[in-house]
């Protein structure tokens, strides 16, 4: 590719649908057009812990992230090469991390929590979309994840909502949040409503993106 990527960052807060809104806004796509780095991939691995420390452990924090290789990554991608990653399986002994191979293409989605506040990776930024929710749904929404999906206690929840997760999202992403250009409100359970927004995003980057970048 001779012409730079079109650089989107999305970001959200635990809890705010940025993973459904993701995977809606992948759907508008095919696999040539564009490319996803998620910034789970690069926590610094914590080594094993027991139940105990897996609950102290502030996973919550910049200083968590291999953010040098991340940004790595993203300059690579930008530059039109490929990159491989071994996927991040948040020391879960019983799962086997894949090789990510990542492809560059003319729309390129960087996602996390601490996208904005690394400031050169926000820097690379073309159009910077924040997912707002209501605090009170977002923990209704994390309650559900991790009681029904990973099978956490309701104390270890609550207690890394309180101590870790709310702050983390005050400090270092909520402050970002005049500087993005699109911010979507994301308070109901209506699929169609989320769809709909990606669709009109995809919309308008069909028109006045893809065509400059696509064949380069």
């Amino acid at each position: 590719m001779t012409i730079k990527p079109y650089v989107i960052g999305i970001a959200g807060g635990s809890g705010s649908g940025k993973t459904f809104f993701l995977h809606c806004f992948l759907n508008h796509f095919n696999k040539d057009e564009v490319c996803l780095v998620s910034q789970d991939d690069y926590y610094i691995p914590a080594g094993e812990m027991t139940q105990e420390e897996n609950k102290l452990y502030n996973f919550d924090l910049p200083s968590t992230i291999d953010d040098s290789h991340f940004l790595k990554d993203i300059q690579d991608l930008i530059e039109g090469k490929t990159v491989y990653k071994k996927e991040y399986t948040f020391n879960n002994p019983n799962a086997v991390p894949k090789l990510l191979e990542i492809k560059p293409a003319p729309v390129l989605i960087i996602e996390g929590l601490f996208i904005l506040h690394f400031q050169e990776i926000a820097s690379l930024m073309d159009l910077k979309i924040f997912i707002d929710t209501e605090e009170e749904i977002a923990l209704k929404r994390r309650l559900k994840r991790d009681l029904i999906e990973r099978g956490y206690f309701e104390e270890d929840v609550m207690y890394k909502w309180i101590n870790h997760v709310m702050p983390a999202y005050r400090e270092f992403l909520l402050p970002y949040k005049p500087g993005c250009q699109k911010v979507i409100t994301n308070n109901t359970h209506v699929a169609e409503d989320i769809i709909r927004i990606t669709e009109s995003i995809s919309n308008e980057l069909r028109e006045s993106v893809l065509p400059k970048r696509i064949g380069g």
